[in-house]
């Protein structure tokens, strides 16, 4: 599976897929085709959508989108397409063995995520037996996590201060950055290489004193929220500057220090580039 693709192999068979809205979209057909070896796989597809609608009145094209994907003939067509969590509630619908492995993943999934709500340390021990199979060193790791529950104080601090919407915790995220590293997020991913489609997480692509500063904003950030609790958006803009820019003055020092850059194109991206953290 190529990220920069619009195909993907699965047993050997393709699936069409298309980037949209900052997302994969899968052809439903293509993938209802693979998993029950249906000989029309599109007329599969419209009896189950009406089976499903019969059995729990619900409507399956409901969590699809239409989309223009190229066909065997070269042609673009509107295709029922579905993102990855479409994807695997459609999946759930399919009566094929093939399908049966799926369904036991999203269960096991599904009993994890009730455990660790019962037991956060349980996903914490989990996010970090991924990043070690993913061949980060331990203290990275360490680094990583902390940063991950600096962050969460971070925007707990934010909805407590009334601020809800995703875009806002990214404009003010982007205020941080800027004045911590000089680079809003976007630019950062750009100078590290980091293609939009890879669906990779900066701060999953910072060496460990990126992730230093990175935290030191975050947590200053959280500090001067709670003592001056900013209720409109300007103040909050100007309050993620203030503990930006303490993060910022310490790693210009930093660098004074070491007489190198601590900004850096380095990243954990599988590939033959020499600019690599390990």
């Amino acid at each position: 599976m190529t990220k920069n693709s619009s195909i993907i192999l699965f047993k050997q068979k393709e699936i069409r897929r298309l980037w949209y809205e900052g997302e994969w979209y899968f052809s439903v057909v293509d993938v209802v085709g693979v998993l029950t070896d249906s000989v029309n796989a599109r007329d599969y597809w419209f009896k189950m959508k009406i089976r499903v609608k019969d059995e729990s009145n619900f409507q399956l094209s409901t969590i699809c989108r239409q989309l223009k994907i190229e066909s065997s003939d070269g042609k673009k067509y509107l295709t029922d397409c579905a993102n990855t969590k479409s994807l695997l509630r459609i999946i759930q619908s399919i009566p094929s063995p093939k399908a049966e492995p799926f369904k036991m993943w999203l269960a096991q999934v599904g009993k994890d995520r009730l455990d660790e709500i019962e037991n956060p340390e349980l996903a914490q021990e989990r996010m970090k037996q991924l990043y070690e199979q993913k061949g980060y060193p331990s203290d990275w790791i360490d680094k990583r996590l902390r940063g991950i529950a600096i962050r969460q104080n971070l925007t707990d601090e934010w909805k407590e201060r009334g601020l809800e919407r995703q875009v806002d915790y990214a404009i003010l995220t982007s205020e941080i950055s800027k004045a911590t590293f000089g680079m809003t997020p976007s630019e950062y991913r750009d100078y590290k290489n980091l293609p939009e489609r890879s669906g990779a997480n900066l701060r999953d692509h910072m060496t460990d004193l990126e992730l230093i500063f990175t935290m030191l904003g975050e947590k200053v950030t959280t500090e001067i929220s709670k003592k001056e609790q900013p209720s409109a958006m300007p103040a909050h803009k100007k309050v993620a500057r203030r503990g930006g820019a303490v993060a910022g003055n310490a790693r210009k020092a930093t660098e004074k220090e070491l007489g190198e850059s601590v900004v850096n194109k380095k990243n954990f991206l599988p590939d033959k580039s020499p600019e690599k953290i390990r």
